[in-house]
């Protein structure tokens, strides 16, 4: 009888990754950021099931979505999905929640799935930062969410000159293309076009206008006027024509994201682009998306104002703003300008203070008490587990990226003492076991407890 191929395929599903001990220590620095930054900003952490009801997510983008979840009919015949997104989410659980106290900061830090084309810094699984802010219905939330980005991107290296916060109205656009003489019809194909202007030339532009019947100089001279606009001024005059000059509520709202901006001291991080225009049926104000300065990958991240969520899903709407996050993209751009730690490499870096290492079998039960004691300290310790070489140990030791070795050799251990050495200095001592928490304490190397 032939005898049956039991290989499989070592590789994880196309669009996923495995995290080995470095990369997940790499992406637990990256969500350490995130938490503390959330933490400093007064949020609170909360989470909700990977596997929601498919209708949950459909009711927020529409049918199109379809093809991009991944959906399951369980043995209850209930549609379920992996999310690709929180908010959805977030929104069940404030409705079950109507008197959860206002105005409320949570972030999350989710696992989501979306089968799409993938580029780099898109993948089909991701990790998403969210964080959103509702009960509060001035710019002053939106305001606190950018704060909240910049403190994160100084924490872990990128400047200004690195990474680009752009931020519009929808309501504003509205305005502008309502001035320009865009028929109401045209106001969602305009706007997907628009949305498109930093991905294609101005020839294609123009003949996309044209193709929705959008001719008249005027009107197209405002629309491109509009994309060009860096400043208050500018679409001040793109919305007046021959009118009298009056500052609309979307206008003023623009106005007060900026000058709290700058109040924060996050002003330069900051720019006008009216080209943002992000989910069409759902943002209704503020919008900003983050990109790096030289435009080699897509957003960043992106967010804004969503007051009409909440209703969605049959609730009582609630101002509300927020941005997501995603793992990808802020990977690659660290790992471009050399800022990510624990790099190309699956072995552990770091992950121990201590190593302690037997030379002989009768030292072990000795080597286990000092463990013991070490970890109770709140040190943590790697004990070699089998008979192992001097050599070995030491180069274990540097792997495990570990402070210091306290090895347990015979003339010490006639002596009521352990050897220490210190990895960083060379340097190394024999001490009493009573001594031994103390040394290492004098070296840095501190309990974590």
């Amino acid at each position: 009888m032939r005898a049956r191929n039991l290989s499989i395929d070592v590789q994880p599903p196309r669009g996923t990754r495995d995290f080995f001990p470095r990369q997940f220590k790499q992406r637990e620095w990256l969500f350490d950021h995130w938490r503390e930054v959330a933490r400093l900003h007064g949020f609170q952490q909360y989470d909700a099931p990977v596997v929601e009801s498919e209708a949950l997510y459909v009711r927020k983008a529409g049918e199109e979505i379809a093809d991009q979840i991944y959906a399951f009919q369980d043995k209850g015949n209930r549609r379920l999905a992996l999310r690709p997104e929180m908010t959805p989410s977030l929104a069940r659980m404030l409705i079950s929640r109507p008197a959860l106290p206002l105005p409320l900061k949570w972030f999350s830090i989710p696992q989501c799935w979306r089968y799409e084309r993938m580029t780099r810094g898109r993948r089909r699984e991701h990790f998403q930062w969210n964080m959103d802010i509702f009960g509060v219905s001035g710019t002053t939330a939106e305001v606190e969410l950018l704060a909240a980005l910049v403190s994160f991107f100084e924490r872990i290296g990128l400047s200004k000159h690195d990474v680009q916060i752009r931020v519009s109205n929808r309501k504003v656009l509205e305005e502008v293309l309502y001035a320009a003489g865009v028929p109401a019809d045209l106001f969602l194909p305009v706007c997907m076009l628009i949305d498109k202007a930093d991905k294609i030339d101005e020839a294609e532009l123009l003949k996309g206008l044209h193709e929705l019947a959008v001719t008249d100089a005027d009107t197209i001279a405002r629309i491109l006027g509009m994309l060009d606009a860096t400043g208050l001024e500018k679409i001040q005059q793109l919305l007046e024509g021959p009118a009298k000059r009056v500052k609309t509520p979307a206008m003023l709202q623009l106005e007060q994201l900026l000058e709290g901006a700058a109040a924060y001291g996050i002003g330069e991080w900051l720019s006008i682009d009216c080209s943002i225009v992000r989910g069409l049926s759902y943002y209704t104000g503020t919008v900003f998306e983050v990109r790096d300065s030289q435009g080699r990958f897509r957003a960043i991240c992106g967010g804004g104002r969503y007051d009409s969520l909440l209703s969605l899903y049959g609730g009582k709407d609630v101002p509300a703003a927020g941005f997501g996050f995603g793992d990808a993209v802020i990977v690659e751009l660290l790992r471009d300008k050399n800022l990510l730690p624990f790099d190309d490499d699956t072995e552990a870096a770091g992950s121990v203070d201590v190593v302690v290492f037997s030379q002989a079998p009768e030292f072990q039960p000795s080597a286990l008490q000092i463990s013991k004691t070490l970890r109770s300290a709140g040190i943590s310790v790697d004990l070699v587990l089998e008979h192992r070489k001097t050599k070995w140990a030491f180069k274990h030791a540097n792997r495990a990226g570990a402070s210091a070795v306290v090895m347990l050799a015979e003339e010490e251990m006639s002596q009521g003492q352990v050897l220490l050495k210190l990895l960083q200095t060379g340097t190394q001592c024999s001490v009493s076991n009573k001594e031994l928490l103390s040394h290492l304490k004098q070296a840095g190397i501190k309990p974590r407890l």
